[in-house]
């Protein structure tokens, strides 16, 4: 059974997606062991609670030094025995030394086709607004293993989204995230439970389905 710790920050839109595919058979042979918050009082930890899934807030504002901060997610995701540490909707930046212990055992989605509107500022309805304003006819969700870099990790699964006339960044982003982020987000948890995804030389090998 692959144990999971999910990191939030917000409305828990993409947890929501991970709980529903684990409660529909879609995610097979995983769990959710614990979701963590970096803010509190936010829908992600109702959702959780919801299904009975133990919810925490872990927040920078909680601590002197940012690196405290660290510690203590590290510390706490350390308790759990987590196999993977899935970032639905996370804003927090990941601390080096939680890449450098969860080697390829961090995955986050990105709403849009890396590499494109992605890395540093490119998050939430920016990367949708960014999307408009170039004028790309086509857009979608990444996702990928987390790296030292900003969305530079190995990618996992891509969907397109089509770009359609009269797009506003909102309805662009739900358009995203109900086509492309809520469909691979859990493919891809499912694909890592079944042992079929490995890295090799920088980039993802996928396995068939035996």
């Amino acid at each position: 059974m692959l144990k999971m710790a999910v990191l939030v920050s917000g409305g828990g839109t993409n947890l929501q997606a991970i709980i529903d595919a684990i409660d529909n058979g879609t995610i097979k042979n995983a769990e959710i062991a614990v979701v963590i918050s970096n803010n509190p009082g936010v829908k992600a930890l109702e959702r959780a609670k919801k299904h009975g899934i133990e919810a925490l807030v872990i927040s920078p504002k909680s601590f002197e030094k940012r690196a405290d901060f660290n510690d203590a997610l590290l510390e706490t995701i350390n308790s759990y025995g987590v196999d993977l540490i899935v970032l639905a909707g996370c804003l927090v930046i990941i601390p080096e030394k939680m890449v450098n212990a969860y080697p390829n055992k961090i995955i986050n989605i990105h709403p849009a086709l890396i590499p494109s509107f992605c890395g540093t500022g490119y998050y939430g309805l920016k990367v949708h607004e960014s999307v408009l304003e170039r004028g790309v006819k086509v857009t979608g969700a990444t996702v990928h293993f987390v790296d030292a870099g900003t969305d530079s990790g190995p990618i996992i699964l891509q969907k397109a989204v089509d770009v359609e006339e009269g797009d506003t960044p909102e309805i662009l982003q739900r358009r995203v995230m109900e086509q492309a982020e809520w469909v691979i987000m859990p493919k891809a948890i499912s694909l890592i439970a079944e042992g079929r995804v490995s890295v090799e030389n920088g980039k993802v090998h996928i396995e068939k389905e035996r």
